[in-house]
């Protein structure tokens, strides 16, 4: 698989303070990957270099092997969308609306979408089944399906990376297992490239292909699913005893947290 994205050497701190040191790990188009460890590890800080909000100290972020900063914001949201832990939107814009605003980085300033436009943004709706919520206002759904909703934004825009900071965070389980199955069935259908911020071991390990491990600011372990999550990993970084074990009923990775160290 040729990669899409090569990270290296990323360093960050905030006014001397360390937040993450020397990452460096390369994404292959068409990959579910994960990006995991605790809370305050650094994650959400990588994945805004990774969308250049943030300029990392040192390093370079490479996609399709160009410099990202050199890539324009208007350049980079046409190759990579974001969908942010927090989906509250505050005004009453329709799912439309919301989902029709995918397609800006693709219009010239004060240009108004075209049927070309209306056919992506609809079908980005279809496939995330929010069509049945088109004219809805985006804050009288509920969590699960305004999530599917800021998801069909990502794709109007029709990127080729998908960045999703803690995506299941605010949501019910079985709308963890909604947003996170669509996900990987788009990835998988599409060839689409997407990069799972989070701390649930159970969910990277379900959906992920490769992944890596954040550990007092640095990457603790890279590769698969079984290289990634050992019981002396998850007992290292997340202070548990937990076992990984594939679930045939599902045909999936699993975690069994046993208890607290």
């Amino acid at each position: 698989m040729v990669d899409i994205l090569d990270i290296d050497d990323i360093s960050y701190d905030y006014t001397g303070s360390v937040v993450i040191e020397e990452i460096g790990f390369q994404v292959a188009a068409g990959e579910v990957f994960g990006i995991l460890g605790p809370n305050g590890s650094g994650k959400t800080t990588l994945l805004k270099i990774l969308n250049r909000n943030l300029r990392s100290k040192t390093g370079t972020v490479l996609i399709e092997h160009e410099d990202l900063s050199r890539l324009t914001k208007n350049e980079i949201a046409k190759r990579m969308a974001v969908v942010p832990q927090n989906n509250e939107i505050s005004f009453a814009f329709t799912v439309t609306d919301i989902v029709m605003m995918g397609r800006m980085p693709s219009l010239e300033r004060f240009q108004m979408e075209s049927e070309e436009d209306l056919r992506i943004v609809f079908d980005a709706m279809e496939k995330t089944k929010t069509l049945q919520f088109a004219n809805r206002f985006i804050n009288q759904l509920s969590g699960g399906e305004r999530q599917r909703a800021i998801i069909a934004r990502a794709l109007a825009q029709q990127p080729k990376i998908i960045l999703m900071d803690e995506p299941t965070l605010h949501l019910d389980v079985n709308h963890q297992l909604e947003v996170l199955d669509m996900v990987h069935r788009l990835s998988r259908e599409q060839g689409m490239t997407v990069i799972i911020v989070s701390h649930d071991l159970s969910l990277v390990a379900r959906y992920c292909d490769k992944m890596i491990l954040i550990h007092d600011h640095r990457i603790e372990a890279a590769g698969g699913v079984d290289a990634v999550l050992t019981p002396e990993n998850m007992r290292k970084v997340f202070n548990i005893e937990a076992s990984l074990d594939y679930d045939e009923r599902i045909g999936k990775n699993t975690v069994t947290i046993i208890r607290p160290c």
